[in-house]
């Protein structure tokens, strides 16, 4: 489905990342592949990491490049284009999927751990997403034929969409990330599609560094099937690549196991109103209680429960 494709895929190291590597390789994609190395703590220093999975992609048979920049500097994700326009000739497919994590209560939460988390997520998909667009534009411009040849997958996670304990920065930024995919889908229609997607998949960042998550990830149904197995996710990524995902855009897709959602942003789901008359705190203060809170759905409504997946 790729075949002849040029894609950039950050955080391409392990995970997610690797998976999505190997699988885009298998369709034919050739592939710049940035991991900075580092752990998604800092706890370690892997700086050959991005060189091992670039090593299995080629043994697929695809052209495949390390990229070891940071997605932070602006500059060096502008690199990042350059480079696979210099080595491939073009660039068709952005792929943002680097992360790290620093997991704090909010009256423990570090301004530097913020300023890291966000940056790493929320400025790099901008960073990358900003050049990929420029040089999408131009070719368009250039070309009309071409229409929206371009692709750029944005990586959001669940945190981002429902929230959860401990991850103030990483929830914002990936809620940042599922906002900034739909406007700039936008944005780009006439020359690429935007998506964003949310892997729930068993990596270093849901067992090593989210040890409450470790047992469910490594959770099987009752006839054997790896739900959490990360190359389960990849094939959602390969598709919203593909030219056959052209119409596809602006839109936010769950993937877990044998299963894909599509979500939609955020919506009303009730109201008051005072017959033409503003509101005073004293009416508020009945009526939100008594009629506009009363029998809500659940914040997480649709979410897919544990025991739902085992079923």
């Amino acid at each position: 489905m790729l075949s002849g494709k040029v894609a950039i895929i950050t955080g391409a190291g392990r995970g997610v990342g690797r998976e999505e590597a190997l699988a885009m390789a298998k369709e034919g994609c050739n592939l710049i592949l940035n991991d900075l190395g580092a752990g998604a703590a800092d706890l370690d220093k892997e700086m050959k990491i991005a060189d091992e999975i670039v090593e299995e992609c080629r043994k697929i048979g695809v052209k495949a490049i390390a990229n070891y920049d940071s997605v932070v500097d602006y500059n060096k994700t502008k690199s990042m284009i350059d480079q696979a326009i210099s080595e491939f000739g073009k660039l068709d497919i952005v792929v943002n999927n680097a992360g790290i994590l620093r997991d704090r209560m909010i009256f423990n939460t570090t301004e530097a751990e913020f300023d890291d988390v966000i940056a790493v997520h929320l400025k790099g998909t901008f960073n990358l997403t900003r050049h990929a667009a420029v040089y999408f534009r131009k070719m368009g411009k250039e070309n009309p034929k071409l229409k929206n040849f371009g692709r750029i997958i944005n990586t959001s996670s669940d945190s981002g969409l429902y929230g959860n304990v401990g991850q103030s920065n990483y929830g914002a930024a990936k809620s940042g990330i599922a906002t900034f995919s739909v406007i700039v889908a936008r944005e780009l229609v006439k020359y690429a599609t935007v998506n964003c997607v949310v892997p729930s998949a068993r990596t270093r960042m849901t067992t090593d560094l989210a040890p409450n998550l470790a047992e469910k990830m490594k959770t099987q149904t009752k006839k054997g099937f790896d739900i959490f197995n990360p190359s389960h996710f990849a094939p959602l990524v390969v598709y919203l690549a593909s030219d056959a995902a052209k119409n596809i855009n602006g839109e936010v897709f769950k993937a877990i196991g044998d299963s894909v959602w599509v979500y939609r942003g955020w919506r009303a789901v009730k109201m008051i109103n005072n017959n033409g008359i503003p509101f005073t705190p004293q009416e508020l203060d009945d009526r939100v209680k008594s009629e506009l809170m009363k029998d809500l759905p659940s914040k997480i409504e649709g979410a897919v429960s544990h025991d739902t997946l085992l079923s």
